[in-house]
């Protein structure tokens, strides 16, 4: 076998099934606001490199480069309007995804937890597990379902019932500090940590909720920059720089 046909095969992955969770705000780019259609792309294409490598992967994407529910709460609208109209904006962007996974030519399945037959599936668990296992990509949309929940809860929530072995956290950095990185030099990265320490410094990693129930199923959480190439990739072949928060 030479040298280029051995690059060409993807390294055997640590991990089967995995969880890639990510911000609305991931799709924005260098904007302010929407979608960015060449960071779609290229978040698209990590997808690819890494089904490429064997792994089942469902994804869940949060909204807030469209709508925050707890901005417009903040802003005086009533709290569970504004938390509908945040998950119909994960419906947008899981669309929009699947569209750039679909360019690249993989087969994708849009479920939502909010009833939406023209657009995409409903939440049936059997069904999604079945696409899983015939290597489609599922986005799962709208949260839970309920106003009041994060996307971070809907994503451990998601990854629990489709038996991932890990959730995947894309951030702008390459894991979890002790404080901003972007604000002090002399921020410390963790390379592994604790829920219970997330939980009681405070670190910004998911919400409490997610942590809590993340921590309940023994589901580790890997927190990544989705802005390295090939990170999703490097971490599954076990390389890469990041954080891994388990007991």
């Amino acid at each position: 076998m030479t040298e280029a046909q051995s690059e060409a095969i993807p390294a055997r992955p640590v991990l089967n099934r995995v969880m890639l969770k990510i911000s609305g705000e991931a799709l924005m780019g260098d904007q302010g606001f929407g979608l960015h259609p060449p960071t779609v792309e290229r978040i698209a294409r990590e997808v690819q490199s890494v089904q490429q490598m064997g792994v089942e992967v469902c994804m869940v994407i949060g909204g807030g480069n469209i709508f925050r529910g707890l901005q417009g709460s903040a802003q005086g609208m009533e709290r569970t309007t504004a938390d509908y109209m945040g998950m119909l904006a994960t419906v947008m962007n899981a669309l929009a995804m699947q569209g750039a996974l679909e360019a690249l030519g993989l087969h994708t399945r849009v479920i939502s937890a909010i009833p939406m037959d023209q657009v995409c599936e409903p939440y049936i668990r059997r069904r999604a597990v079945r696409h899983l296992e015939k290597k489609r990509i599922v986005i799962f949309a709208a949260g839970t379902g309920n106003p009041y929940f994060t996307t971070d809860t809907a994503a451990t929530l998601r990854a629990s019932e489709m038996a991932c072995e890990a959730i995947f956290k894309g951030t702008k950095v390459d894991g979890v500090y002790d404080k901003d990185p972007m604000k002090h030099a002399d921020a410390k990265r963790y390379e592994q940590i604790s829920y219970d320490e997330v939980l009681s410094k405070h670190l910004k990693v998911m919400d409490a909720s997610a942590i809590a129930l993340a921590r309940e199923n023994g589901l580790p959480i890997i927190v990544f920059s989705l802005d390295t190439p090939g990170g999703f990739r490097g971490i599954l072949a076990g390389e890469g720089t990041y954080t891994r928060v388990s007991d």
